[in-house]
C-alpha cells in the first residue's frame, strides 16, 4: 500500500509540477530550465548528502550519479522540450509508454515476475499513446500555434524521454534492493548526478534568464514539488515495487492532466477521454 500511494503521489505531482514548468518553457531553453531546477532540488538535498554515512559504497554512488544523468540530466531535459512542443496532458500521455518498455524490461533484466494482470494494465495505460497521436492529427495545427514538423519533433522528444527515465530508474532500483541506502539518500545522489551532468549550462543563466518574481516562484514551487518531493516518492515507489508494476502507477498522470488541459487552452476531446480511460483501466489491472 505504501508504494501505490507513493506512486499515485508522484503522478499528482508531476502533473502540477509539468504544468508550472511549461509556463516556463517560453521564458528559458530546456536545458537551461533543467539546470536551474535541478541545481534548486540538489541544493535543498545538501544536508542529506552531506550526512552520507562515511561506509557508503562508492559503487552504488556512482550507478546513482549514472542513473542522475541519465534519467535526470538528459530524460528531463527532452521532457521539458517536449513540454514545450505537445503540452501538459500530451506530453504526460506519451510517458505513459513506459510501463511496457518498464514491465518487459524487468522481467529481462531485473528477475520481476510479471503477472498477465500486470501485462494487461500496462498494455491498456500505453494504448492511450496511440489515441494522443491520432487526436493531435485531428486538432488544428493552427490553434495550437505550431507545425506538424514540431509535433513530431514533440513526440520524440517525449518518447526519448522515457527511455532515459526508464534506463535511470533501473539503475536507481539495483541499488535500492542492493544496498541499504534510503529512498531519501538515493534521491539525493541521483539529482546531484543531474546537476553535475547540467553544470556547463549555469553559468551566467540567472543573471541571463532575468525570470520575473513571480516567475521565480514558479520555478521554485515547481521544483519542491515536481522534483524533490517527485524524486522522493519515486524511489519509494522503485524500493517497495518492481518497476513495471510501479511504472503503471505513477502513469495515472494523464488522468489527472485532463484538468491541467483545459487551463492551456487544449480542449478535452473525446480521444482524450478514452486515453485517461484506458490509464485508469490499467492502473486497477495493476494495483488491484
Amino acid at each position: 500500500m505504501t508504494g501505490v500511494l507513493a506512486a499515485l503521489g508522484a503522478a499528482m505531482a508531476w502533473t502540477g509540477a509539468s504544468a508550472l514548468w511549461r509556463s516556463l518553457s517560453g521564458r528559458v531553453t530546456a536545458i537551461r530550465l533543467n539546470a536551474m531546477k535541478n541545481g534548486l532540488a540538489s541544493l535543498l538535498f545538501l544536508p542529506v548528502l552531506l550526512t552520507l554515512p562515511h561506509n557508503t559504497e562508492v559503487h552504488a554512488v556512482l550507478l546513482l550519479l549514472i542513473s542522475g544523468l541519465i534519467g535526470i540530466a538528459a530524460g528531463d531535459s527532452f521532457y521539458l522540450g517536449a513540454l514545450r512542443r505537445l503540452g501538459t496532458r500530451r506530453t504526460l500521455t506519451v510517458e505513459a509508454s513506459g510501463p511496457v518498455l518498464a514491465s518487459i524490461a524487468g522481467v529481462l533484466v531485473m528477475g520481476d515476475s510479471l503477472a498477465v494482470k500486470n501485462g494487461l494494465g500496462a498494455l491498456l495505460v500505453s494504448s492511450a499513446v496511440v489515441l494522443i497521436a491520432m487526436q493531435a492529427k485531428e486538432t488544428s495545427q493552427v490553434e495550437r500555434g505550431g507545425s506538424a514538423a514540431d509535433f513530431g519533433i514533440g513526440l520524440l522528444l517525449a518518447l526519448t524521454a522515457v527511455v532515459c527515465g526508464l534506463s535511470g530508474a533501473f539503475l536507481a532500483r539495483h541499488v535500492l534492493i542492493s544496498s541499504d541506502l534510503t529512498p531519501l539518500q538515493t534521491a539525493s545522489i541521483r539529482l546531484l548526478g543531474g546537476w553535475l551532468g547540467l553544470l556547463p549550462f549555469l553559468k551566467g543563466i540567472w543573471r541571463q534568464t532575468k525570470l520575473k518574481q513571480r516567475e521565480q516562484w514558479k520555478l521554485v514551487i515547481a521544483t519542491v514539488v515536481g522534483t524533490n518531493g517527485g524524486i522522493l516518492l519515486q524511489q519509494v515507489v522503485l524500493q517497495t515495487m518492481p518497476v513495471g508494476e510501479g511504472v503503471t502507477l505513477m502513469a495515472t498522470a494523464p488522468v489527472m492532466a485532463l484538468c491541467v488541459g483545459r487551463m492551456e487552452g487544449d480542449p478535452i476531446q473525446l480521444s482524450g477521454v478514452a486515453a485517461a480511460g484506458l490509464a485508469l483501466a490499467g492502473v486497477a489491472c495493476t494495483s488491484l
